[in-house]
Order: C-alpha cells, then sequence, then structure tokens
C-alpha cells in the first residue's frame, strides 16, 4: 500500500496539537479549526494505531465475518467479501457515499470535522494505518478544505455522506479549496489537492474507509464550535441585561445573593452574581431609591437570573456532552488490544441530537427575554425610567431605534421555529437496517442559525441600553456596564439624528463574536 505522504513532505512550523490518542478540548478545536494550529500524530498514538492494526489482522486470519472489512454495508452486511476485493470494496464505500447536496459546510466546520475524524482514529480502536491521519494532518496543516455539501448526514450510521465527500480527496477524488492567508482562493481536484499537501492518494486497506466515515464527527465538530460561540454570546447577554438594568432605573434588590440561595439553583445564582459585579458601583441604582413609586420591574429585569440561569443550566448540560464527544471513539466494529472485534452502535447521534435540540431552545431563551427589554427600552411607558420614546432625539420628527425592536422580534420567531427538535422525528434508512436515526447534524444546523439570531438580538440590546445609558449622565453605571459602553462606543456613537441601525447592529456582533463582553 502506498504511503499517505511523500518523502518531502510539508513541514509543520511553529506550535502544535499532537494527537495522543486523548481527549480534545474544545479549545483544541477551535484554535486548529479557525486559527490553522498546526496537528501531527504522536508516537503514542501511533503506537496504539499499530496495536489495533495487530489485533484486527489477527482477527481477520481466523477466516470470520467481520462487519465492514469483509462484508458489505448497512443492509449489505450479509453479503461476504473475497480477499482479493477488500481494497476495491473500501473505495466503492466512499465513493457511493459522498451523496451530499446543498450548500458547502463552512471552512471551519469541515477542519474541525477532519481533526475529530483524526483525533478518533488516533485511539486505536479502528484499526486503520497511521498513514491516514498522517494525510488527513497533512491537509489540514496545507490550509486545504474538502468541499463537503451540508446535506445528507442522518446522524446514525455516523455522519455518513459528509465523511465520505472529506474520504474522496484523501483517496485522489473529489474537490477541496485551496486556502491561503485565511482565504479560501481556489477549488482544485482532490489529487492535485493532496500534491500540494505534500501526499499522494491513500490505497485504502481493510475497514479504512468504513473508519473514515463511520463516525459523529461532524455533529461532534459543529458542537464544538457551537460551544465556543455560545460562551462569548452568553457574556454578551448577561452584560446587556446588567446594561439594560440601569438604562431603565431598575432596582437591583432582586439580585440580592439570599434570593437566590433559597432557590439552590445553579445558574440563577451565577447569573445573579455576574449582574452584581457588573453593576458594582453603580452610581444610577441609588440616585432613585428614594420616592420612586415603583414597587416591582417586569418580568424582562426582574427574572433575568432565573430565566438566563436556566439556559446557562441547559448550556453547562451541553458543554457537558461535548467534552465527552471529544474523547471519544464513535467507530463500528471497535477493535480491542485483546483482539475482540464488537459490532456496536457507537456512530449513533443521539448522545449529541438531544443536547443540541436542547441549546436551540435554550437559545430562545436568551434571546426572547433580551428582545423584551429592548421593548421595554422603547417603549418608554414607565415615566420613571425617564427615557423618550425609541430613544428617538426628537420623538416624532425621528424614529430613533423603532424599527431595530422590529428586527429583533423577527429574529425572535425565527428561533421558535428552530425549536422544533429535529431528533425526535424518524426517517429509517438502508432498507430497514438503521430503523432509528438521530438526525442529529439537522439539530447542530438549526442550534448554529439559532445562534446567528441570537446574537443579533443581543446586539440590539446592546445598542439600545448603551443608548438609554446616556439619558442619565452624568450618573455612571457599574464598573463593568461601562467598560462593555466604552467598549460599544469605539464602534457605535450616540444617535444624534436618524441614521440605518443596520450597521451598528453588525458592529455589535463583531464584538459579541470577538468575545469583547467576556470577563
Amino acid at each position: 500500500m502506498s504511503s499517505s505522504v511523500s518523502t518531502t513532505p510539508v513541514q509543520p512550523v511553529g506550535p502544535l496539537l499532537a494527537l495522543t490518542g486523548g481527549a480534545l478540548t474544545t479549545a483544541d478545536v477551535e484554535d486548529v479549526a479557525r486559527r490553522s494550529l498546526r496537528v501531527e500524530l504522536a508516537p503514542a498514538g501511533r503506537s496504539r494505531m499499530e496495536q489495533a492494526l495487530r489485533s484486527l489482522s489477527a482477527a481477520m486470519s481466523g477466516g470470520n465475518a467481520i462487519y465492514g472489512v469483509n462484508t458489505g454495508f448497512g443492509s449489505f452486511s450479509r453479503t461476504r467479501i473475497p480477499d482479493a476485493d477488500l481494497r476495491a470494496v473500501q473505495h466503492n464505500l466512499i465513493r457511493s457515499h459522498a451523496a451530499g447536496v446543498g450548500e458547502l459546510l463552512p471552512a471551519d466546520v469541515v477542519r474541525a470535522t477532519m481533526l475529530l475524524l483524526a483525533a478518533s482514529l488516533s485511539r486505536g480502536h479502528s484499526a486503520v494505518r497511521p498513514a491516514v491521519v498522517d494525510t488527513l494532518c497533512a491537509l489540514l496543516n496545507a490550509g486545504i478544505i474538502p468541499c463537503v455539501p451540508s446535506l445528507g448526514s442522518v446522524g446514525a450510521s455516523g455522519d455518513l455522506a459528509p465523511l465520505a465527500h472529506i474520504a474522496l480527496v484523501l483517496i485522489g477524488e473529489g474537490e477541496a479549496c485551496v486556502t491561503e492567508h485565511g482565504r479560501q482562493t481556489r477549488c482544485v481536484p482532490g489529487a492535485e489537492a493532496l500534491r500540494l499537501a505534500g501526499a499522494v492518494p491513500l490505497e485504502l486497506g481493510p475497514k479504512e474507509g468504513l473508519a473514515l466515515i463511520n463516525g459523529t464527527h461532524l455533529m461532534a465538530a459543529q458542537g464544538a464550535l457551537l460551544m465556543s460561540d455560545v460562551v462569548r454570546l452568553f457574556d454578551a447577554a448577561v452584560t446587556a441585561a446588567a446594561m439594560s438594568i440601569d438604562s431603565c432605573r431598575a432596582t437591583n434588590a432582586f439580585l440580592d445573593e439570599r434570593v437566590h440561595d433559597v432557590r439552590r439553583q445553579p445558574g440563577p445564582r451565577r447569573v445573579a452574581t455576574r449582574l452584581r459585579l457588573l453593576l458594582d458601583g453603580s452610581q444610577i441604582i441609588p440616585s432613585h431609591r428614594e420616592n420612586d413609586p415603583r414597587v416591582q420591574d417586569p418580568y424582562s429585569l426582574r427574572c433575568a437570573p432565573p430565566v438566563l440561569g436556566a439556559a446557562l443550566d441547559a448550556i453547562e448540560y451541553v458543554r457537558r456532552i461535548i467534552d465527552f464527544e471529544l474523547g471519544s471513539v464513535t467507530d463500528n466494529p471497535l477493535v480491542f488490544e485483546s483482539g475482540a472485534v464488537i459490532s456496536a452502535g457507537n456512530f449513533h447521534g443521539m448522545p449529541l441530537a438531544v443536547p443540541l435540540d436542547t441549546l436551540a431552545i435554550a437559545l430562545s431563551h436568551v434571546a426572547g427575554i433580551s428582545e423584551r427589554r429592548t421593548y421595554y427600552m422603547l417603549a418608554a411607558a414607565d415615566p420613571e425610567a425617564h427615557l423618550r420614546p425609541h430613544l428617538a432625539p426628537t420623538p416624532g420628527l425621528q424614529s430613533g431605534f423603532m424599527i431595530a425592536q422590529y428586527t429583533a422580534a423577527a429574529c425572535c420567531n425565527e428561533i421558535i421555529t428552530l425549536c422544533t427538535p429535529a431528533s425526535v422525528s424518524n426517517i429509517p434508512t438502508s432498507a430497514g437496517m438503521e430503523d432509528y436515526n438521530s438526525f442529529g447534524p439537522r439539530s447542530a444546523a438549526k442550534a448554529r442559525r439559532a445562534l446567528d439570531l441570537c446574537t443579533r438580538v443581543v446586539a440590539i440590546e446592546l445598542l439600545c441600553a448603551a443608548e438609554a445609558l446616556e439619558y442619565h449622565r452624568p450618573l455612571r453605571s457599574g464598573h463593568g456596564v461601562e467598560r462593555a459602553h466604552a467598549i460599544i462606543r469605539q464602534v457605535v456613537p450616540r444617535l444624534s439624528s436618524d441614521r440605518p441601525p443596520a450597521p451598528d447592529i453588525e458592529a455589535i456582533c463583531s464584538l459579541i463574536r470577538a468575545g469583547r463582553f467576556g470577563n
């Protein structure tokens, strides 16, 4: 069989992520997917893989049928493959399963998927040659991204179609995009992509085609990148809530630590603590403690800790599941040092699909309560808030941020539709052999869309809250809120007359995505 790399491969320089067979972190995934951190197979991972190869070879010598090695796939699993065709059946598997359609997956998702695939194979239960991982690493390090259509996986027998499009490039077929300086420059045939990476097409051995496509690597990659982005968004959402509290001249009594101690819920307690810290040092809160006729604030302010806290607890649940998956092996069959080769169902995506569906629901509440605070500010119905309608400099002559709230409402409406779980609807495949599927990649796609929409809703609240805060000058808000306000003012000036809010919203979205509102 051919080696995966030429005698003069592209040599990694600078920092490296070594695939030892251990678990990845979400930071590892983002560093490789978005920051082009280089990857290599470590000696420990290479040793694990070589041991698995020996175990598979011993099992094959017994002449027994081993699924995906000397049998067909899916509903063809009872068809025995002659020894002379063992390589051909693996190549045929890749070609036949590359049935994806639709727009191409983003570059960062494909890179993350390739990383997770390589890491899973390095754990030594898939019985593929180290050359397979070396080739994946060569493509990653050269900035070459296989063209992968976004639709085709049902999230059960692994992410078959998307992974097959990646594997096509490994065997010198399909297409890939070449990236230079972080930008995709041109698409080339798979064989040319390998040449540019200093590699040659793989001649797949027994089980290698199946191992390349039989895992949850796409949905896990999407989940890992989502987790990195959700953390930044949630920081911004809590900051927006704190800024709105002072912008509306609300009380901070509902943040009292004793209130949340007796509720005993971890998420609400953490959110209340963070809101207290952001508002610490506020001059606005004490300015209206006397002679304020209001007894309670609206739920969107007063219940920010329980609502955002519930979302935080759900996000933490999703993060925990993703962390488990980043150290897992989702191949089938699995090979063990004892020589056992076990057919099972680790490729099934339901452990990820349910949390990813849950993530969309959590984001719906982050966005929903944010939009309500924006509405409350712009309505200016409470005279004690000391705000003008729609924050317009001259209400009537100017409309201020009136339509920004419409945009937030439209985003929230779409998020509502995205909260229907993908994982609860089953459509069998492979002539009934695969009779219960997860549709986890659709759960991930919906969660990604929900996150993008939620980011815009929170950006709109920050836009409006930053403007509303100006109405209470010279009083200052809390130190954390004022820091966030200064960051916003670096990209968005105060509203002196009507202007298109769209560029302002996108500028604040960029701040959120960059993590500028973090601790």
